[in-house]
């Protein structure tokens, strides 16, 4: 089986068809979307950070993301692509990040334009630094990856910052820095989601359908010029919203509503998980 990162390389060389890729956040959001069919994942830097209980507002650090990039990838045997924040310093700590995330097995990062620390790029309040300085850590990124097939995505927040015709402008500056794959972020509605891939037609473009993103279908964004579509919140807000439920309803009432599905539905968790056939839930 050839690498992922070349894997993920060559699926964008050759093929224009929207890759969906739903987010995840740990070893076992990570099986479920494999199990469910999906070509590629997204590890989500929200959902990373609430793993920890933290917001998502640069708390975490290299160390901790690499960490959890790394559990993701070896769950799963389709590429990752992984949230990278600022690299985490100037352009000298960037390719110490690359270095990790090559090492912790993912096959593309991205890297955004927003001074430190970082927010959401769906919450208020972000800063950014100049372009120069985003495009000296894109080109430390594509160095560092030397002959790894390794992708690497700019992102820019800008349009919340600075204005939508100064995120194309960044945009295409970062492109020229060598970025693989360009990532304006939080596009306000479908005009300038229309714009991003027209105006900037020389790079393959990824979507984040977050907050602050019009609702589009996948079919649309294909035809809009899209090639990736990230759903960082599938998992995080799924599992916020059941557990909530479920943990409200064992409070009130003292009974586990769900114990009769995980009963039902208990080998097959083993068996996702890599247990062995014959497991059974005697003394659970």
């Amino acid at each position: 089986m050839p690498p992922m990162n070349f894997v993920l390389r060559e699926r964008l060389k050759t093929d224009t068809a929207l890759l969906i890729a739903p987010g995840v956040y740990d070893g076992l959001t990570a099986r479920l979307a494999e199990r469910a069919g999906f070509e590629c994942i997204y590890m989500t830097g929200y959902g990373t950070a609430a793993s920890y209980g933290f917001p998502d507002l640069g708390w975490l650090t290299l160390t901790e993301m690499a960490n959890n990039a790394r559990k993701v990838s070896r769950a799963v045997k389709i590429p990752v692509i992984a949230d990278a924040d600022t690299g985490y310093g100037d352009a000298d700590n960037v390719e110490r990040t690359v270095r990790e995330y090559v090492h912790a097995g993912v096959s593309a990062l991205h890297i955004e334009d927003q001074d430190w620390p970082k927010k959401c790029g769906h919450m208020q309040g972000k800063s950014l630094i100049s372009t120069n300085d985003m495009a000296d850590k894109i080109r430390s990124a594509v160095s560092a990856r030397a002959a790894n097939d390794l992708q690497i995505i700019a992102r820019t927040d800008a349009i919340a910052v600075e204005g939508f015709d100064a995120a194309i402008d960044r945009a295409r500056a970062y492109g020229d820095a060598g970025a693989d794959i360009l990532f304006v972020e939080a596009p306000n509605d479908m005009a300038e989601m229309e714009a991003i891939p027209a105006r900037l037609p020389e790079w393959p473009h990824i979507i984040n359908m977050a907050p602050r993103t019009p609702s589009v279908s996948a079919e649309d964004l294909e035809q809009l010029g899209y090639r990736i579509a990230i759903y960082p919140g599938v998992c995080l807000v799924a599992a916020f919203t059941e557990c909530s439920d479920q943990l409200d309803a064992l409070k009130q009432t003292g009974v586990q509503r769900n114990l009769d599905v995980w009963k039902d539905r208990f080998e097959e968790m083993n068996e996702m998980l890599g247990a062995e056939s014959n497991t059974t839930a005697t003394n659970t």
